[in-house]
């Protein structure tokens, strides 16, 4: 009952998201467009529930080459590699556009993500999606964030964002799938609202 439940919540939520949301999707992918050259899409392989990977929707904030950009990047800049084997994050990111920017601090790059939900691959709430690279640095607690499917929002995203140590996003991961719950999922909606406003960790 539970699990249906939370299919049933993800299903009203995304639909309803992406029929009020629906004008301002051409108006995005038009800014996107216009000012940096490539597709308006990002799609990249994460790992989602039972350890499954699927392709993630983002509407793109970076430049297209910009695995090349992060590689130089990292050879020559030791406070920057620094920073990516600690968070897997740059507050500084040369691959950023201007555009994407505003994205991200708005988070509308990840609007494209209700589709995830729609598809089942993704929850309005779980643990975030992580990369492939990422799964070792989870150790045991891997199988806590298999356990349930990644969200749109999180325990992560209320509690900091970005700013908070990548031990810190793991064990919040963590709890969040022996606390999941439909009512535990709607308090979290609620504190994302002036997370969101307040775009602390946004970068």
């Amino acid at each position: 009952m539970s699990e249906w439940l939370h299919r049933a919540f993800d299903i009203a939520v995304s639909l309803a998201a992406i029929i009020a949301l629906l004008p301002l999707f051409p108006v995005l992918a038009l800014l996107i467009k216009v000012t940096s050259p490539g597709p308006v899409l990002f799609k990249q392989m994460r790992v989602g529930r039972n350890g499954v990977l699927f392709p993630c929707l983002k509407f793109r904030s970076m430049v297209t080459n910009s695995q090349e950009v992060l590689e130089r990047l990292l050879a020559n800049d030791a406070e920057a590699r620094a920073e990516w084997a600690r968070d897997q994050k740059l507050r500084h990111d040369p691959r950023i556009t201007w555009i994407g920017n505003f994205l991200r601090r708005s988070s509308l790059d990840e609007l494209p993500q209700l589709f995830n939900i729609l598809a089942g691959q993704m929850s309005i709430v779980g643990p975030r999606p992580i990369l492939p690279t990422e799964v070792v640095r989870y150790g045991s607690r891997i199988a806590d964030y298999c356990g349930v499917r990644p969200g749109l929002t999180g325990l992560w995203q209320v509690n900091g964002r970005n700013d908070l140590p990548y031990p810190t996003r793991v064990r919040l991961d963590a709890f969040y799938s022996f606390r999941k719950s439909v009512i535990y999922d709607f308090g979290i909606c609620l504190r994302t609202i002036p997370a969101l406003l307040g775009r602390k960790g946004s970068y």
